[in-house]
Parts: C-alpha cells; sequence; structure tokens
C-alpha cells in the first residue's frame, strides 16, 4: 500500500489559509468572476430597469389616488384618467416583472456555469496536489468541500447575489425618489437604515464564526462517515460499532449546537427589520399627518405614495437580512475552497526534456541511491543515508520489519515525494532531473490494496493502454493467468465487474498484473502484492509475477520472506537503513536480522 504519515487524517501543523479573513475571502470570491462580468453587468442593467420602473409607478399611483380622493365626494371621478393611469401601471408592473425575469434567468446561467467550473478548477487543482496534502486531510473532508461547500456559494449566487444587486439599486432609487417627493418624509424614513445597518453589521459579527465552523464540522462529520463506509468491515469484525457511533454522535452533536446558534445569530434579522418596517410605517403616517395638519402642501396620494416607499425601502432591507445567512456561508465555503486553491502544488516539470524513454534508447535498468536523506516531517528523519547499487534486470527484494520504510523507499523511487538530499538515478540519470511522468512510465506497479473500478473486464485492464490491441490484451492476460477466467465468463472481456462485489481478492490482484502487464513498463514495483491472498492462489499470483518481472529490473517488498527466495538481491532495512544485503542463502550464513525475519515467520514468533 501507499504509505504515508497518518494517511487521511488531517495534521494540527497545517498551515492556515492566509486569506481566512472576510475582505480576503469576498475579494478572491469576485475576482474569480471575472469571466461573467459582462453577463452580471446585463443582469444588473436588467435588474436597474426592474427596480426603476418599481419606483416610477408609485408617482402615478399618487396620481391615481388623488384623482379618486379629491372627486370621490361629488361622484366626478373621470374613468378615463382613471383608465390611463391603470393602463400605464400595467405596462410599468409588465416590464418590471419581465426585466426581473430576465435578470433571474441570466444569474442562474451564470452561478450553474461558475459552480461547473469551480468544481473543475478544484478538480485539475487535486490532480496537481502532492501526496503529502492527501495525508494530511480527511478524505471526506476533501469531498466535503466539492459538493456542501461548492452547492453554499451556487445557492448563494443564484438567489442572494441577485438579491442584494436589486436590493441596493432599490434603495439607492427609493431614496431619491422620495427625496424629490418630499424631503420631511424621506428623512423620516431614513432614520431607520442606520438602526438596520447597525444590527446587520451586529448580527454579522455574531453569525459568520459560527458559519466558518459549520462548514468545518460538516466536513469533520463527512470524513468520520467515509471513515466508517469504508471500513465498515474492520468496524464489525472488532465489534467497534458502539465506539464509532460515539465518535459520531460527538461530531455531530458539535454540528448541531454549531447550526443552532449560527440559525439563531442569521434568523435575528427578519424580526429586527420587521420591527424596523413597522416603526417606519408609524413614523410616514404621523408625519405626514402633521405636515397635512399645518397645510404643508401634501395629499392622501403623496403619503399613499411614501407608504409604497417605505415598504421598497424596508423591502431590501429585509431581503438583505435574509440573503445574509446565505452569504455567511458563501464565505465560509469559499475560504475552505480558496485553502485548496491556494494549497502549493507539486513543482511543474512540463519544460523538462524527456531523457530516457525517448526513440533509439534502450533502457536498461541500473539503479543507484546515493546518500539518499528523507523525511515526511524536516525534524522528523525516517532515511538518514540509504546507499545502494542495484544491476540492470535484476530482482531486489526489499524486507524489514513495519516501519522500517519499504513502501517510503518506493514512493521516492516513483517521485511520489521529494529527496531532501542525495539522488537517485536511473541508468546514471538523476530521478529529479526527469520529467514526473517520465519517471512513471518507466515503473509498472502492483499494489497491495488492488484497485479496480466499476466498468467492463476490458476498460480495468487496458487503463494504462487504452491504445493496446487485442493480440496485446491477450499476452497481457495469459502472463496474469487469466485467460481461463476470462473464457467462463459470458461476455468475456466486455463482463461489467464491480470492485468490491464481483470479484475475490486474488482476482482483483490479477487484474492489476496484467494491467501492468499490458503498460508493459520498462521497470517494476511490486508492493506486497501477494499479502491479502491464499496459499494456492499466492502460488499462482507468483508465477504471474515472475512472468512479469522476467528480463525487467524490479522492486518487490513482501512480508513472506518464503516469495522472495529467488530474488537476485534482498536489502534488509530497519530504520530506514540497510543492515544487511545479499541473496537468500548469503544473508541465512550470516545469521542476523535477515535470518532472525526469516526463522520467524516458521517458528511463530512476531516479527
Amino acid at each position: 500500500m501507499m504509505g504515508g504519515p497518518g494517511r487521511g487524517r488531517r495534521r494540527n501543523n497545517v498551515p492556515k489559509n492566509p486569506n481566512a479573513d472576510i475582505k480576503k475571502d469576498l475579494f478572491l470570491f469576485f475576482k474569480s468572476l471575472k469571466k461573467y462580468y459582462p453577463f452580471i453587468i446585463i443582469a444588473s442593467l436588467l435588474t436597474m430597469v426592474s427596480v426603476v420602473v418599481s419606483i416610477i409607478a408609485p408617482q402615478y399611483l399618487s396620481k391615481l389616488t388623488d384623482e379618486m380622493a379629491n372627486n370621490g365626494y361629488t361622484n366626478s371621478i373621470d374613468m378615463d384618467v382613471i383608465y390611463h393611469y391603470v393602463i400605464i401601471l400595467s405596462i410599468m408592473y409588465g416590464v418590471s416583472i419581465l426585466a426581473s425575469f430576465l435578470s433571474g434567468f441570466i444569474m442562474n446561467d451564470i452561478t450553474q456555469r461558475y459552480s461547473k467550473g469551480l468544481r473543475s478548477e478544484l478538480t485539475e487543482k487535486l490532480n496537481k496536489l502532492p501526496l503529502s496534502y492527501f495525508d494530511r486531510n480527511p478524505y471526506g473532508d476533501t469531498l466535503s468541500i466539492m459538493t456542501n461547500d461548492v452547492d453554499n456559494i451556487s445557492q448563494s449566487l443564484q438567489s442572494s447575489t441577485s438579491m442584494l444587486l436589486q436590493s441596493i439599486i432599490m434603495m439607492i432609487g427609493v431614496l431619491i425618489a422620495m427625496f424629490i417627493t418630499n424631503w420631511i418624509m424621506a428623512l423620516t424614513v431614513i432614520i431607520s437604515l442606520p438602526l438596520m445597518v447597525i444590527m446587520i453589521l451586529f448580527v454579522t459579527k455574531l453569525a459568520v464564526p459560527q458559519f466558518r465552523k459549520r462548514q468545518k464540522m460538516t466536513g469533520v462529520v463527512n470524513g468520520i462517515c467515509e471513515e466508517n463506509f469504508t471500513g465498515a468491515l474492520v468496524i464489525k469484525i472488532f465489534n467497534a460499532e458502539k465506539k464509532k457511533q460515539i465518535k459520531f454522535d460527538e461530531a455531530n452533536q458539535v454540528l448541531k449546537k454549531t447550526m443552532f446558534k449560527a440559525q439563531i445569530f442569521g434568523g435575528l434579522m427578519q424580526p429586527i427589520s420587521t420591527f424596523i418596517s413597522y416603526f417606519a410605517y408609524a413614523a410616514v403616517c404621523l408625519v405626514g399627518g402633521l405636515i397635512m395638519a399645518n397645510d404643508g402642501g401634501i395629499t392622501f396620494g403623496t403619503i399613499t405614495a411614501f407608504l409604497v416607499y417605505v415598504n421598497l425601502f424596508q423591502s431590501p432591507l429585509n431581503q438583505i437580512s435574509q440573503a445574509m445567512n446565505s452569504v455567511q456561508m458563501a464565505i465560509s465555503s469559499s475560504s475552505r475552497i480558496f485553502e485548496i486553491l491556494f494549497e502549493d502544488e507539486e513543482v511543474a516539470d512540463d519544460d523538462k526534456e524527456t531523457l530516457l524513454l525517448k526513440d533509439g534508447y534502450k533502457l536498461k535498468g541500473e539503479i543507484d541511491f546515493n546518500h539518499v536523506r528523507f523525511g515526511y516531517y524536516p525534524d522528523k528523519i525516517i532515511i538518514p543515508d540509504f546507499n545502494c547499487h542495484v544491476e540492470p534486470g535484476s530482482k531486489v527484494a526489499i524486507v524489514g520489519p513495519t516501519g522500517a520504510g519499504k513502501t517510503t523507499l518506493v514512493n521516492l523511487l516513483m517521485r511520489f515525494y521529494e529527496l531532501n538530499s542525495g539522488s537517485i538515478t536511473i541508468d546514471g540519470v538523476s530521478i529529479a532531473d526527469m520529467k514526473k511522468t517520465e519517471v512513471r512510465d518507466i515503473f509498472g506497479m502492483v499494489l497491495q490494496d488492488a484497485w479496480i473500478f466499476d466498468g467492463t473486464l476490458r476498460e480495468n485492464i487496458v487503463y494504462s493502454n487504452t491504445n493496446a490491441t487485442d493480440e496485446e490484451i491477450n499476452k497481457a492476460l495469459e502472463n496474469a493467468s487469466l485467460t481461463y477466467y476470462v473464457s467462463t465468463l459470458e461476455k468475456g472481456l466486455d463482463t461489467y465487474i464491480q470492485s468490491e462485489e464481483s470479484l475475490s481478492q486474488g482476482q482483483r490482484q490479477l487484474i492489476t498484473i496484467a494491467r501492468a502487464s499490458l503498460a508493459n513498463a520498462p521497470l517494476l514495483i511490486l508492493d506486497e502484492a501477494t499479502s491479502n491472498i491464499d496459499t494456492r492462489t499466492e502460488i499462482i499470483i507468483q508465477e504471474a509475477m515472475n512472468r512479469l518481472t522476467e528480463g525487467r529490473t524490479s522492486f518487490v517488498i513482501a512480508h513472506r520472506l518464503s516469495t522472495i527466495k529467488n530474488a537476485d538481491l534482498i536489502l534488509v532495512l530497519n530504520d530506514g537503513n540497510i543492515v544487511e544485503q545479499g541473496n537468500h542463502e548469503e544473508l541465512l550464513k550470516l545469521n542476523g536480522f535477515y535470518a532472525s525475519l526469516y526463522n520467524s515467520q516458521f517458528l511463530g514468533e512476531e516479527i
């Protein structure tokens, strides 16, 4: 299995995103929308049309009201005037509705495109991150960012952003219309604005930390769920259901309390804004009545228009308060998303030339480890000084107790991690001077965990060589001892398989061997490929691996020392150092560390 420190666990020393404050997250969020600005501007203009028409409409409503109020007592209402204003109002509100619909349609389209682009960007970024990122971050949390956090931003864009845009334009337009109509009553309405702003700032300060914690805890709970599902068999074997349930309940309880606090603080907006709205209505009626009583030059129509304006003015404030919950969640989610997007990527090496896998050069497979020094963390060196020379075409076995550095050595060979110092060379060329893609094309791998994806048997086997011919595929099946198995399947290579349900461990392992055989890489790595299977299947797989390694420089990591007796060179590792090396007979004669390991497997001692 590809190793690493605390695989899938978040470390306490993970650096926090330097852009985790609200202002910078908002800046990055709007910057990421840059290519959609033209469409956002069009949507904004349509929103502006809708709002302006809605603001002008009360002026005609005022005239309609005055016509009815002034002539109602004498039954001399001019119906032609009434019809005229009704037609104008109908057209205006129709235009407002149409413009609002088109604006919403454009914003919805932008939202879906942005969400798709964001997920694609995250996927591309994750593909460029080093394995160390996945070592320190739970898979479930990363998946939560890809799904829940992107959804939060999508929902905020779709509803809250357009709502906020419309609300801001509406507030500015209504303010202008109110001052044009009557400045005294306009000031009366504006009294409510500072109160609303203060409350929004206060509630935001309370709610944002809770929404941040909510998103973080959502990732933690998803991580626990992912761990429970993937490890369900082990959990049942050790009767650990209650223990895992307690762990889940504890995290879920924290999430529950955090969500409750976030919704409580966010929910304060609506009742506060409603109270301020009622206060503004009362103030308009009171001030309007006093002005009329003192012959201030206003009419019932003016007061009616102002009551509409109060609604138009307060409605944006209410919408802003409602949208703040979604915006706060989006800010928290964007922080987590940008945390991934700002992670350090693997060093790009596309500008490097192909050094070994080029026409005319036949790779020999001579490998040298020169004073290799490595640690997953700078202060924890696990391979202090490793030196080794591997002859071309030889079979090298790597053995040692758990934690000796066997899989780490393979990870370094494949450049999944970079050396602290020293060098590894293939045919005299340092792998640090080669493209990572070239290094990984040089090696074929068969891992302890046989990875099979849902698809046809053919798709799984040609995974590394999609242009393989039928002859090449049949040869790979023969090398992996899979020919008979495929012949028993009704649809042969076109049989649909599922990794955990339709195949045994041995069959999955043979498929990965066929995949490696078809890749036809010059060098080969077998990482404990027979550790999870029975003895009879092991013999079959061993024969398949012998055919696979024939003529290739190969590295075999094995716990069952009986399987590597025929290795040309056995490297015995302990604490990251080679303590012994030689072939099987030579190491047994030394009667040292290897002999102790080998004999313990037959005496029942613990390695």
